[in-house]
């Protein structure tokens, strides 16, 4: 039978790379997106909601439709996040602030509290975070985004503790330097405080990985397939970096 996964934020990006891999190996996919736009550009054989993840009806009620049309659900792949000011911290508004740590973290809450219960049911299930290298290490002009990174892996090990009883395994997966619009913004915001050029900012990132590369979307669709699978039955509790081993996160330019 084919794996049922949900995907949040899956409309573009990591998200959309991850359900591209799924859809791959036959398996079911449901993508939940903010960005309508991006969610009608998505195949029609995929099932799609519209929501703010950071909304509990809303939530609450895709999972009705889920159980309803599904009756559980194998894989949860809770991707959405923001990057949050690029800034130093004596700069960044605490409304900016928060809604960073809410969508990345409580996001994240929302979609592991209400699959959980279906994932019990059956005894089984994959609960696949992304995280991020800031999760890893301390990351200057990114406050908001490496707290709230670290606290999700955090909360993964706390469900891998919650729920290996119930054959429930969690795992964290880190990106890297991720090429795509979401790093060029951040590119930019780097060079504009540093006051230096964006290929400078590019070239100091690179540098600080030992294979001196940014990575692509579907590396990350790749491992969150692997850690789905029966190949990874035993891995759980993880933080996984797919980075090309970052070891320097405050490039030098």
């Amino acid at each position: 039978m084919s794996k049922r996964v949900l995907i949040t934020a899956g409309g573009s990006g990591i998200g959309r790379a991850v359900a591209e891999a799924f859809e791959a190996t036959g398996a079911r996919i449901w993508v939940v997106d903010v960005d309508g736009t991006a969610l009608i550009a998505c195949p029609a054989a995929w099932r799609k909601s519209r929501l703010d993840v950071t909304d509990e009806a809303a939530v609450s009620h895709v999972f009705e439709q889920l159980e309803a049309e599904w009756g559980g659900l194998d894989t949860l792949c809770a991707n959405a996040g923001v990057a949050g000011p690029t800034a130093l911290i004596e700069d960044i508004e605490l409304e900016a602030w928060r809604r960073c740590l809410s969508v990345n973290l409580e996001g994240i809450f929302l979609f592991a509290k209400y699959a959980v219960p279906l994932m019990k049911a059956q005894r089984s299930g994959s609960i696949i975070l992304t995280s991020s290298t800031a999760g890893i290490f301390g990351y200057p002009n990114r406050a908001p985004y490496a707290a709230s990174k670290w606290a999700v892996n955090g909360l993964m090990k706390t469900l891998a503790m919650e729920l290996g009883p119930f054959g429930i395994r969690a795992n964290s997966i880190c990106p890297g330097a991720v090429e795509g619009p979401r790093m060029e913004r951040v590119l930019a915001h780097e060079a504009a405080i540093k006051g230096t050029t964006r290929d400078a900012i590019y070239e100091g990132y690179a540098r600080g990985t030992s294979m001196r590369s940014f990575i692509t979307a579907k590396d990350i669709g790749a491992m969150a397939v692997f850690l789905a699978s029966d190949a990874a039955r035993f891995v759980s509790g993880q933080i996984i970096a797919v980075d090309g081993h970052t070891e320097n996160p405050d490039p030098k330019v």
